[in-house]
């Protein structure tokens, strides 16, 4: 089992609104580069995504949740298939969207616990969670062209150095996919 992190991040480690969704005075920085940045299986999940479980925060569920089930290619086919958790101490209804579940007890628990690789989307607080317990093992960032100098950064200030490897660095339309993984002990 993988913990994989994928994340639209701007040069300056920004991760919040890439959407604009949130509506703060920054977002939507993704969608300024055209649908081929950021359409399909930009991240290359794959097979992950028949074989894994989406790791998803409240936030990210609600929106995930509006957007995908209306949608009928290929790939939304496989994001409307793929188990998806959904990491919430307030909701209880998941059904919006097929094959979700809240997350029962410990979030690090249960991932842990859990047997197939683990995708986490946007979903910063989650994310942070599992960053803290070092249970992260890849996170795969499309990077785009954009410096916002504010918002929610991936690795915040002040916290302890993290080390990777780079696995693989491409070009996505406008942006750069960039897989790294835990440095090699």
């Amino acid at each position: 089992m993988s913990v994989i992190v994928i994340e639209f991040i701007t040069l300056d480690g920004i991760v919040s609104d890439p959407d604009g969704s949130a509506g703060t005075p920054t977002g939507g920085w993704a969608f300024r580069h055209g649908p081929e940045t950021v359409a399909g299986d930009k991240f290359r999940l794959g097979s992950v995504l028949d074989e894994g479980v989406m790791l998803l925060g409240r936030r990210t569920w609600h929106l995930f949740s509006r957007l995908w089930p209306e949608r009928d290619d290929p790939f939304s086919a496989r994001m409307n298939a793929v188990p998806k958790r959904v990491a919430s101490r307030t909701l209880t209804d998941v059904s919006a969207w097929a094959n979700s579940e809240v997350v029962e007890g410990d979030l690090v628990d249960a991932v842990k616990h859990e047997r197939r690789d683990v995708i986490v989307t946007g979903s910063l607080s989650v994310v942070r969670t599992l960053m803290a317990d070092d249970l992260v093992d890849e996170y795969r960032l499309l990077t785009f062209p954009t410096v916002l100098g504010t918002g929610e950064r991936l690795f915040p200030a002040n916290e302890l150095p993290v080390y990777l490897d780079c696995l693989s660095a491409d070009r996505a339309g406008a942006a750069v996919l960039t897989r790294y993984g835990r440095t090699a002990p």
